[in-house]
């Protein structure tokens, strides 16, 4: 789960217009109308549409809340679930076990392994409960079969290694659960590598960090580097065989932070086949005050609250939102940001993965269901359809294939 400028107005490029025909020789030319602009939501219902990163499980198992319905976004505070991936034609993406930063002592790691564990098997229940909608995949082959079949995907990641400890054989114990994309740090220096988020103690990989690559590639599990300092993404394009790709970022041009990706690096990313997946976090400040850092830490404990104490919960975020948004970014500015990633990086090195139930969100882009937004401003600037289906799914399954290919 993570949190934390003002950029330039978006500008949509006009379509093309179409030039005077001339129908058969010696006849009067005749002015052809402009074509139909296409229609922005079948298209998008046409594509395959991945998001690589939904930190959705912190609200799997809540009582009397049901992941396949569809919750009004008014009071509700999940930005995900199967009724509205529907209506947002999100056909899947990875599901996080995300596990938070504690001491790098054998009781914390111990502690987090258990917990990662846990957040593993509540996934495997709720997609379990739910297999006539949603299915899991650990291939690109299975997500096309799932997508061919009219179900949803859902694929695993895991967002921070820490919970492994200094066992880099663990990894093959989530491997077998069906996690397909890892990263190796979240907000603060662990046993891998340092973040982006933190002072730096390896500068970039540990030793240990450097045999997490290696075992990563010898498995095909995607390298996620969101989260990682610069010096540690330098580390992980030097060393991995397979493409990695950043799972939430947003471009650095957009607003300077380190947790965000510089274009020097994106330029490097796309050469080496990766792709960057856009993020809506960290294009403003964020506004993390006392009472928005309360709500988050009670965000952990959702899953065990009552409905009244989730009811209570919602309201107090809500009320939050209305007077102190998270984040000040706009739907054009998103736009602006994600043209400008797309400038540097090009189509085939682009994906999607806004941060929904972590934290990401945005006014015009609050949920899944907004996803078709995004593709009509796509469409009005100039992209077409099948450059569109790359960035929202088509360079994932490349990566991903990328990585199996890769293993040994």
């Amino acid at each position: 789960m993570q949190f934390s400028t003002a950029l330039r107005a978006f500008r949509p490029s006009p379509l093309a217009i179409a030039a005077p025909l001339a129908l058969i020789a010696g006849c009067a030319t005749v002015e052809e109308s402009a074509p139909d602009a296409p229609d922005a939501e079948a298209v998008h219902r046409d594509l395959l549409t991945l998001d690589t990163h939904l930190d959705t499980p912190i609200n799997f198992g809540r009582p009397g809340w049901s992941f396949a319905d569809s919750h009004d976004p008014a009071t509700e505070i999940a930005q995900v679930d199967l009724g509205r991936m529907a209506e947002g034609a999100l056909d899947g993406g990875f599901f996080v076990i995300f596990t938070a930063q504690g001491p790098l002592t054998e009781k914390g790691y111990a502690d987090a392994l258990d917990f990662a564990r846990k957040r593993s098997d509540t996934i495997d229940r709720e997609m379990a409960l739910h297999s006539a909608m949603i299915g899991q995949a650990t291939t690109a082959k299975e997500v096309r079969a799932l997508n061919d079949a009219g179900k949803l995907i859902a694929l695993k990641s895991m967002e921070n290694s820490y919970p492994l400890g200094t066992d880099i054989g663990l990894l093959r114990e989530f491997y077998d659960r069906g996690v397909r994309m890892a990263g190796p740090v979240h907000s603060k220096v662990n046993q891998f590598a340092d973040s982006a988020e933190d002072a730096p103690v390896w500068n970039g990989l540990s030793p240990l960090g450097r045999e997490w690559v290696a075992e990563m590639n010898r498995l095909g599990i995607v390298i996620d580097a969101s989260h990682s300092s610069d010096a540690t993404l330098d580390d992980m394009l030097s060393l991995s065989k397979a493409p990695i790709i950043l799972s939430h970022s947003s471009p650095r041009w957009a607003h300077d932070l380190p947790r965000n990706i510089g274009d020097d690096r994106v330029r490097r990313i796309a050469k080496a086949g990766g792709a960057v997946c856009m993020s809506t976090i960290y294009l403003s400040d964020v506004s993390m005050g006392k009472r928005r850092a309360e709500l988050f830490d009670r965000y952990d404990s959702i899953s065990v609250m009552t409905p009244a104490e989730q009811a209570e919960f919602i309201a107090q975020w809500h009320a939050l939102d209305a007077v102190d948004p998270l984040w000040a970014t706009t739907f054009d500015e998103y736009m602006t940001a994600l043209l400008h990633l797309i400038d540097v990086a090009g189509v085939d090195h682009v994906c999607f993965g806004a941060d929904f139930d972590g934290g990401g969100g945005i006014a015009g882009l609050d949920d899944v269901s907004d996803l078709p937004k995004i593709t009509a401003r796509l469409l009005d600037a100039g992209f077409t359809p099948d450059q569109i289906g790359k960035m929202t799914g088509g360079n994932v399954l490349r990566i991903l294939a990328a990585a199996e290919a890769a293993a040994e």
